[in-house]
């Protein structure tokens, strides 16, 4: 086993992507009704102009505005109705001056048409005439062709995440087939005699596996596919055959237990052995989530994760790690923190950087956001459930005072 030194969350960080540059995500090309979640491995360009033609935003009359001028209730202007435009057809008529076009709302405009008068300030004379009761201007209720986006411009950027707005976006412009990151596939290995499942009877002196189906819901959540969840006894044998099953069709694998110093916790030795490039971080210079084990097996392009066996660690330490990397890997950009006001002093832990549980609020008194630290041990999830993600304290602080400005990590992606 090598002698490894503990690392700063920034290193391991580091140390993840220079060996991502092995595993980078494959693209695909989908279609756009099976694309939401998915990241987006090149810019999307619009493939005709949006709108194409000239487009009403009104039930009305199109017009040419010079004829409306000086139109008013008291002095109408009298237009002669020479088409109706039907929705989903090109306008067949070009009109001359005097004469107008009923088009209704997202319609086409006739050819020297330049304006739209709303139906609300108009009257019906007689069969084929209106009065018109407003003076418009050249453009009013009338997009352009391009106005929205140009042929040829840019839609959705690399690296988005999408969803239903890019969807929209992305039909609007003729977009039908795109290119997205294939999603890494994710093995998650929990080990420890004392666990059982969810379904299980309990009984005394055993506890409920929890780290395979939080690790997996955020897996999920952020764009992973999980291909296998398993907990296995403390035994080497079983865990290594396991580790080595999963490296067939894992691009990530994640263990949770058996990365401290107990007697049973043999994590690091067996990812040691099992991957080429070995174990590369034995531990990390944070709070919670010390005993973390990274390795890389070059052979099968497989990160091994070996997760503290707390689930608050277990999963602050997946999302500072994994999804950090594998938003660098698909061009995602950060998600930005929220800024907001300690409510209170907290201390950190000299020498490790401590990620604490946050619940941020509105003091509607000085419509500032605050954040309230949620101090719990990390062995207890439901400390999770009302919060809204987690504060940094820097290793070289001693800690967080009143009213300071802090930044809120959320979780997800």
């Amino acid at each position: 086993m090598k002698l490894l030194t503990v690392d700063t969350i920034k290193q391991a960080q580091d140390k993840l992507y220079t060996y991502a540059q092995h595993i980078l995500p494959r693209t695909e090309k989908i279609t756009i009704e099976h694309a939401v979640g998915r990241v987006l491995a090149q810019d999307a360009a619009a493939q005709e102009n949006v709108p194409d033609f000239y487009r009403s935003t009104v039930d009305g009359y199109a017009v040419k505005a010079t004829d409306t001028q000086g139109a008013s209730e008291s002095i109408p202007t009298f237009l002669r109705i020479v088409e109706e435009v039907q929705i989903g057809h090109p306008a067949k008529s070009t009109i001359k001056s005097g004469e107008c076009v009923y088009v209704p709302t997202g319609g086409m405009l006739p050819a020297g048409a330049d304006a739209m008068v709303m139906i609300e300030y108009t009257e019906a004379f007689s069969d084929d005439e209106i009065a018109v009761y407003e003076s418009v201007a050249q453009g009013k209720c009338v997009v352009t062709p391009g106005e929205d986006v140009k042929q040829g411009a840019t839609v959705v950027k690399k690296g988005t995440v999408l969803k239903a707005e890019h969807i929209g976006a992305l039909a609007s412009a003729g977009v039908w087939e795109i290119e997205v990151f294939v999603p890494w596939t994710v093995s998650i290995i929990s080990t420890g005699d004392e666990l059982i499942a969810p379904n299980e009877k309990l009984s005394l002196g055993q506890v409920r596996d929890v780290n395979t189906w939080s690790l997996n819901a955020m897996a999920t959540d952020c764009g992973f596919k999980v291909v296998r969840c398993i907990k296995v006894k403390d035994d080497e044998a079983l865990f290594r055959a396991e580790l080595e099953n999963a490296k067939k069709d894992s691009d990530v694998v994640l263990t949770s237990g058996g990365s401290s110093q107990g007697k049973k916790d043999m994590t690091n030795d067996v990812m040691d052995s099992v991957c080429d490039e070995g174990t590369f971080t034995h531990g990390l210079s944070i709070k919670p989530g010390k005993p973390t084990i990274l390795a890389f097996d070059k052979a099968s392009s497989t990160f091994m994760i070996g997760l503290p066996g707390h689930p608050v660690a277990s999963l602050t330490v997946f999302h500072a790690l994994v999804v950090n990397l594998w938003k660098n890997v698909t061009h995602q950009p950060q998600q930005k923190p929220l800024i907001a006001k300690m409510e209170t002093n907290v201390a950190g832990a000299p020498g490790k950087t401590t990620f604490m549980l946050a619940k941020t609020y509105i003091n509607y008194e000085t419509g500032e956001l605050m954040v309230k630290p949620v101090q719990a041990k990390s062995g207890l999830i439901n400390s999770m459930v009302d919060t809204d993600g987690y504060i940094e304290i820097d290793m070289n602080k001693e800690g967080l005072k009143k009213g300071e400005a802090v930044l809120v990590y959320r979780f997800g992606i």
